[in-house]
């Protein structure tokens, strides 16, 4: 197929794909069945997973031998809400203006979906070496959530890829590494009395307070005291309190308090030992706690989790991901992907994708139609090395 009819049908294929609202909150059925009917209209199989309540799944497909280690164009077919943003055009239907193309998702990131699926035709116009798989995911957006559902899948099936190219927005240069994300939730059940009688109570804000107040100064150690990447643009792990909840009036001490905190490690910091010294300090709260109240306590939820990604500079996908990029530029983005947890399964992952992150999660997000070019051009140089030589072994 023409490089010209190639774009074409990326451009009518994103503008399909921006129309479903795949919002993480709502399911994703529509857009994976109607990739599938599509695969399937080119003769391709697809495999389903889906989460425990069946309304939404993760895609894989194959062309060649699934069972043989194939290289992976990975996905996420989720989107972050529209609502409360100030949009010019309606973000579920695509605008093409100024060489971009705007609508959500655009560039996170059904348009690297829409170039992977728009090159297919020249994928099975001749044999390849390898296999090529897509692996299209649900609720990446809310802690890379669907991708894991995933790997369960291809484990149990026997898929075993070979290596993997995860297509979020990098302007189409390769990252070798991200942070990790963990996502906690913390309650504080105190017992409450009139304001008047406040010794005699257990206020839930304030110890909330002075949980908050120590994330704050784990936060201010590793700030200072590292570890450091400066391939990042933060340099170290971060840790922030975004949400917070309590109380129901004035004069009431406030028997229940709940928050919710942001980790972001890099990939020597370890979640689990950070979330340790924070559960450590509740330990010593609980027990000030209970002197008032049996029934005080603090507990700890997590409600996302992100592996990092921290692949080699000289691994075989980074060469293979930089050739096909034609840049030996590599680098390393601070927000999380579904490329740790398929590292961490054993796919080796890099991630470059067309078009700029910094776009992504805002109103009038958009996608230059030239980045979605670079990306037809780094998927059929791929294509190209594939039906030549096995590429990843």
């Amino acid at each position: 197929m023409s490089q010209i009819n190639t774009q074409h049908n990326t451009i009518e294929l994103l503008k399909t794909l921006i129309a479903f609202d795949t919002t993480s909150r709502e399911s994703n059925l529509g857009m994976i069945e109607y990739m599938r009917d599509h695969l399937q209209s080119l003769g391709i199989a697809a495999r389903l997973s889906y989460d425990a309540d069946r309304r939404k799944a993760n895609l894989f497909a194959t062309i060649g031998d699934p069972q043989a280690r194939g290289i992976v164009l990975c996905g996420h077919t989720d989107v972050v809400p529209v609502d409360g943003q100030a949009w010019d055009t309606d973000p579920f239907v695509a605008h093409i203006a100024d060489g971009r193309i705007y609508g959500r998702g655009a560039v996170d990131m059904k348009g690297f979906i829409a170039a992977s699926l728009a090159s297919l035709p020249d994928f099975l116009a001749g044999p390849l070496r390898q296999p090529l798989h897509l692996g299209f995911t649900y609720d990446e957006e809310i802690g890379c959530i669907g991708v894991r559902t995933l790997i369960e899948d291809l484990q149990q099936a026997g898929i075993k890829p070979a290596g993997c190219f995860v297509g979020e927005p990098t302007r189409m240069q390769v990252m070798t590494g991200h942070k990790g994300m963990r996502v906690t939730r913390c309650r504080v059940h105190g017992l409450e009395a009139h304001s008047s009688m406040a010794p005699e109570a257990v206020n839930a804000i304030e110890y909330a307070g002075r949980m908050i107040e120590r994330i704050r100064q784990v936060a201010g150690r590793i700030r200072t005291e590292g570890p450091f990447d400066p391939a990042y643009k933060i340099a170290h792990t971060t840790l922030q309190t975004g949400i917070i909840h309590g109380g129901t009036a004035a004069n009431i001490v406030p028997r229940d308090c709940e928050f919710v905190f942001d980790c972001r490690t890099l990939p020597q910091n370890q979640s689990d030992e950070l979330i340790e010294q924070i559960e450590a300090y509740a330990d010593e709260l609980r027990a000030e706690m209970r002197k008032i109240s049996a029934q005080a306590d603090i507990s700890f939820e997590t409600i996302a989790n992100a592996a990092p990604l921290d692949t080699e500079d000289d691994a075989p996908i980074t060469y293979l991901g930089r050739a096909l990029a034609r840049n030996n530029l590599v680098g390393r983005v601070s927000f999380a992907t579904d490329a740790g947890w398929l590292q961490q399964a054993g796919i080796p992952c890099v991630v470059v994708g067309p078009g700029d992150i910094e776009v992504a999660h805002k109103p009038n997000e958009f996608i230059e139609i030239s980045q979605l070019e670079e990306c037809l051009g780094f998927i059929g140089r791929l294509r190209e090395r594939m039906a030549q030589e096995v590429l990843l072994p």
